[in-house]
This record gives structure tokens, sequence and C-alpha cells, in this order.
């Protein structure tokens, strides 16, 4: 894979910690706005990327590119991601997805059509603590409560109070706790659980944003509590409860550093099944395997699911409006 960075904020520069890691992935360029090109000068002279641009239209038309890397505020996504479809670059785009399931399925379209592949860039699925876990459900079975916690301090929330908004507080932007850090609860409990039947999405808000917020998934044999905050300090953990024991692992559910399976029977066992020390590697060294190999069916697979999520997402926003 030869890529192309748009972005350059936090999670660019994350990415970029680990990229050394990832097989068969060369840096081949970077773009931002002008403001921000001393920052993709030093981020190339740092990590050997080899182009930089300011200009989206000069990476895109670059040969040495074959897969764009989205990672621009989430209300660009769509523009964005349509612009590098239209030229024929495969596309990793950062979560969330976009904005609507209506964008998601245009954009599927326009990449079936030009032969690329779409993927989205999420971390928990792709780690091998997801697959793990996955196989563990059947030894604490049948289950009936999830209780997934993602609160997070957010270094901008101290300047949202005074009124200096950055992206992930503007809800113009489509910012806000349900899009940032929720959505890494949704994608872990889609993928373990599937889609569930009822969404109902209860934010705390300020300035018009949801700083924190609790949603309720409801299945047939279970009910799931998703929260998240940005407003708020915690050490989080996170549940699954079952007949037969828990499941519950500490920290970031976009990490899952390790987790502990605790049987009824008495026995505890920690584990960690995760191949990278670094929580963005594991997915990145699946997108090169897909997009090197063309795998279209692994990509529809990775399609799907993030559709479901799409579908909770709606969901739960117009479960607020009503």
């Amino acid at each position: 894979m030869k890529l192309g960075i748009i972005g350059s904020g936090k999670i660019v520069h994350d990415f970029l910690t680990t990229a050394d890691k990832i097989e068969n992935l060369e840096l081949a360029a970077i773009s931002t706005t002008k403001r921000s090109q001393a920052i993709a000068r030093d981020l190339a002279k740092q990590y050997g990327i080899k182009e930089v641009f300011a200009d989206n239209n000069l990476l895109f038309r670059d040969p040495n590119v074959d897969t764009v890397y989205v990672a621009v505020p989430n209300s660009l996504h769509y523009e964005v991601v349509k612009q590098a479809i239209e030229n024929g670059k495969n596309v990793i785009c950062e979560k969330p997805y976009v904005s609507t399931v209506t964008e998601a399925k245009e954009l599927k379209k326009i990449a079936d059509e030009h032969h690329v592949i779409i993927v989205e860039a999420i971390t928990n699925i792709h780690l091998g603590n997801f697959q793990a876990i996955k196989k563990a459900l059947k030894k604490i079975a049948p289950i009936h409560i999830i209780a997934l916690n993602y609160t997070q301090y957010s270094s901008r929330y101290d300047d949202f109070l005074k009124g200096k908004i950055a992206p992930v507080f503007d809800p113009a932007k489509d910012g806000g706790t349900l899009m940032d850090l929720n959505i890494y609860n949704i994608h872990l409990a889609v993928g373990l659980f599937g889609k569930p039947q009822a969404v109902q999405y209860y934010p705390v808000m300020q300035k018009g944003i949801d700083t924190s917020g609790i949603l309720a998934m409801t299945y047939s044999d279970k009910q799931a509590t998703l929260i998240a905050s940005k407003d708020c300090y915690t050490n989080p953990r996170s549940f699954i409860e079952g007949e037969n024991g828990t499941i519950y692992f500490d920290g970031s559910t976009g990490v899952l550093a390790n987790f502990t399976v605790d049987n009824r029977g008495g026995d505890t066992d920690k584990f960690n099944f995760n191949q990278y020390e670094h929580r963005m590697a594991s997915e990145f060294a699946a997108f090169v395997d897909i997009i090197d190999h063309h795998d279209v069916a692994e990509a529809n697979k990775l399609y799907d699911h993030s559709m479901a999520v799409m579908d909770v997402l709606a969901q739960a926003k117009a479960s607020v409006k009503n």
C-alpha cells in the first residue's frame, strides 16, 4: 500500500508513531491546509513521508499514492472521501464513517463503480482481544447485561466551557461524544452481538452538543448500556455479564488492552491477545492486506458492519429529536 494522508491532527500523529511497525506500508504523501503546512513538513521529515502537499487535488493526482487515509474533521469526511474515490484511490476513512446512512451508501456505490475499496478506520474490531472476547462469550452465556464505558475527560473541554469550540465539540462539524467516543462502544457491541432491536440515546447537552451520554440498546434477550463522556473523569471498566460468568476489561473500549473472564464456578483468568503494542497497528495491517490483495469480500464484510453501526447512530440521533 502506498498511502497518502489527508490531515495533520492528533490522530495522524498517533498513527505515524506506529506506521513503521506495519509491513508493506509506504508513506507516500501528506496533504494539509496551507495553515498546517509547516506541521506537515515536520511530520514528513520525522517519519519519512515522501511528498508534502497543501492541496488535496495534488495528492489525488499523485501516481505514487494508491490509498488515501482521510483524517479530517467528521463533517468533511463525505466530501473528501468522494473526491478520493472519483480519482481512483482506495480510501481508509477515520471513524465515524460519514454523517448519514444515505451518504455511506452513495460512497460505496461510487467506490464499486470505480473498482476501489473503502473501509472505516475503527480500532477495536481489528484487535486480537476483540476476537478472543467474541470466542469467550460462550463461556459465560447466556448473556443478559452489557455495560460499556468510554469516559475520557477531554483536553479541549475546559476551552469549550470558555467558548473556544474545537471541531469535536462543534455540532456544525458533526462533533459530540456520541460520534467521538460512544462510537467505539457501538462498534464493539454490534461486532459482538449484532444490531439491536431498539435504540435510545440520553445525552447531557451543553452549548448545543452532547458532552456525555448514555446509549441504551435493546436485544431480545439482553440489554446494553453504552456510556461515553468527555466532561467527566473516571478509570472506566466495562462488563459483559452472563449466567455463567462475567467478562470485564479496564480502560478505553477502543484499545481493549486486556480482558478478564470471571467464571461463576470461581476461576478467574486474565488475557491479552493483541499482536501490537499500539492500538492502530492491527487495523492498518488488516487494511494493507485487504487493499493490496483487493479483497472485496472482506471489505464488504467491514462495510456491512459499518452500516449496522451507522444505523444505530441514526436511531440514536432520531431518538433525541422525538
